[in-house]
């Protein structure tokens, strides 16, 4: 299978804090620990073994097992939770949200990059054994972000009323959704097996937690993949003195307000704190915990949009007893992750590993090592015809990733028979006009503007030929630049990236059975590259 890449920086969509961290710019070193080299994962090793304890291990075996014992785990799955009670066993982690049908395609991406990191660390450091896991997101409470996905250009949708986390929603409503996407998959093999996942899925569990754990295991039970649901009471008590700390002393205010402060200047925050970073769980409800401005007393907490309220020592007596109750947010949920589990990497997307670079000093300033981060595998996926085309209209990797009208423009500048870019004459005006202005300085300095004036003008006048030239040029190869722009919208759904708008689904249906695997043989984590693959 034929393949090729990109780089990130390249494709024009990745930020410049990622393009930056993928250079290793040293003004970055600050907000990560090592950066994702195989040599690097020793010292990470040597640091995660001295924190992570034997009873940690223990904890996390007992909840993982439970929560495994109504899935048909693979041997390999089993395996390797079982692995994770020895104290040279570490893990390699992504995390996602419980999208419908897993969401957009790099869902699969993420999972394989995990995967795929951990077999390589096991060649490189065969004393050790790594294991692949998926966080699902059951605490989050963004329904609107997960509630669809897209299928050969049409919008699956989940209309439901939804509050509280989304692991706890029930799956009633969802056979609709099957009825709709089941008429759209026809009769083929690859069609049955989508329709019978889908329903095992969401039609045969009560929740979308469960549904969710299933599809995963599914999908990916052969290749040794654990699957962790964090809102788990056991797990939550290891999380308890951390808890502890956010009510009584915001130390993740004060550690990543500063850190916001260094960033910004030059890339931007993805997240802003909050006083407290947790949210209270309760049934259906998932609302944040602050401390009440309204109450004459300075340690009195209370749950927004609610009638719950506690003093210091009510809400301390509540994380002891329940705290399964409370819930991190997006600056609490990777210290969480790193508490309970024996990690050495975490990989995400660009979005994730921006608001990641924002808690080095956090994890800090409570003692706890902060991961490797990565950011995950992204692929653009072409199947032969596509191929074909693409060479045929001499269209090149990196043309496709140019946006639109840049790739228009390029384009009818290569194929036109006549030149269409008038830099060299604007170039030889600018130097006339130097001539011009020393003229002027030496006869009289009050022409300076006229011929400033005439230079904006003439160069004006260029711009605006160039434009009606190429648009002309445009209408005469009209037909060329249809069967272009068309195959690049095949590729770029709306104009973005497939990964971010395509579900597996439509690749599943074509190439079946073998689309994970050519996954799994293909992406190299630690490449540093966009992949594109020739199905």
């Amino acid at each position: 299978m034929p393949t090729d890449c990109i780089s990130f920086k390249k494709t024009g969509y990745f930020s410049t804090l990622i393009c930056d961290y993928l250079d290793e710019k040293p003004e970055l070193q600050p907000f990560y620990n090592r950066f994702p080299k195989l040599d690097n994962f020793k010292a990470q090793i040597d640091e995660k073994a001295q924190s992570f304890n034997l009873e940690s291990r223990t904890i996390l075996v007992e909840s993982l097992k439970k929560q495994y014992q109504h899935i048909e785990a693979s041997e390999l799955t089993i395996q390797n939770i079982d692995a994770l009670e020895h104290k040279n066993t570490f893990t390699i982690t992504t995390g996602h949200q419980l999208n419908l049908f897993t969401g957009p395609l790099y869902f699969l991406y993420k999972i394989v990059s995990t995967i795929n990191l951990s077999k390589e660390l096991k060649t490189t450091y065969p004393e050790y054994n790594f294991v692949p896991i998926y966080w699902m997101a059951t605490e989050d409470h963004d329904f609107e972000e997960i509630n669809y996905f897209n299928f050969k250009g049409k919008k699956f949708h989940w209309n439901k009323e939804a509050h509280g986390p989304v692991g706890e929603l029930s799956t009633d409503g969802l056979e609709a959704v099957f009825n709709l996407f089941s008429k759209e998959l026809g009769t083929s093999n690859n069609a049955e097996y989508l329709r019978a996942l889908f329903e095992n899925a969401y039609l045969k569990h009560p929740n979308l937690t469960g549904a969710t754990q299933f599809l995963a295991n599914e999908l990916f039970k052969d290749y040794g993949l654990v699957i962790i649901d964090a809102q788990d009471a056991v797990l939550k008590k290891q999380f308890i003195p951390f808890m502890e700390d956010e009510l009584c002393n915001q130390t993740s205010f004060g550690s990543v307000t500063k850190t916001n402060e260094a960033l910004s200047g030059a890339y931007g925050i993805q997240v802003n704190p909050r006083e407290i970073n947790l949210f209270y769980l309760n049934e259906s409800l998932r609302e944040r915990i602050v401390l009440d401005p309204d109450s004459y007393r300075d340690d009195l907490y209370k749950v927004i949009n609610t009638d719950i309220s506690w003093t210091k020592t009510e809400i301390l007596k509540e994380v002891l007893e329940h705290a399964e109750r409370f819930s991190p947010n997006v600056i609490m949920r990777p210290l969480y992750q790193e508490v309970i589990l024996p990690n050495l990497c975490y990989i995400g997307g660009g979005g994730e590993l921006a608001y990641w670079f924002q808690l080095k000093q956090f994890f800090n300033k409570v003692e706890v090592p902060f991961p490797i981060l990565l950011l995950r595998n992204s692929v653009l996926i072409q199947s032969e015809s596509q191929n074909r085309k693409l060479q045929k209209l001499h269209i090149s990797n990196d043309d496709l990733f140019l946006k639109r009208n840049a790739f228009i423009n390029q384009k009818v500048r290569e194929i036109s028979n006549i030149n269409i870019d008038f830099s060299e004459q604007k170039e030889v005006l600018k130097k006339q006009f130097d001539d011009l202005y020393k003229l002027a300085e030496q006869t009289d300095k009050s022409f300076l503007g006229a011929v400033k004036a005439q230079e904006v003008k003439q160069l004006k006048g260029l711009d605006t030929l160039e434009k009606r030239l190429l648009n002309a040029q445009k209408r005469k190869l009209s037909d060329v630049i249809s069967r272009m722009t068309d195959l690049q919208n095949e590729l770029f759904p709306n104009q973005s990236l497939q990964e971010r708008n395509t579900n597996f689904s439509e690749f599943y249906l074509e190439y079946g059975e073998q689309l994970i695997p050519q996954l799994i043989k293909n992406l190299e984590p630690l490449k540093g590259a966009f992949l594109i693959l020739n199905f």
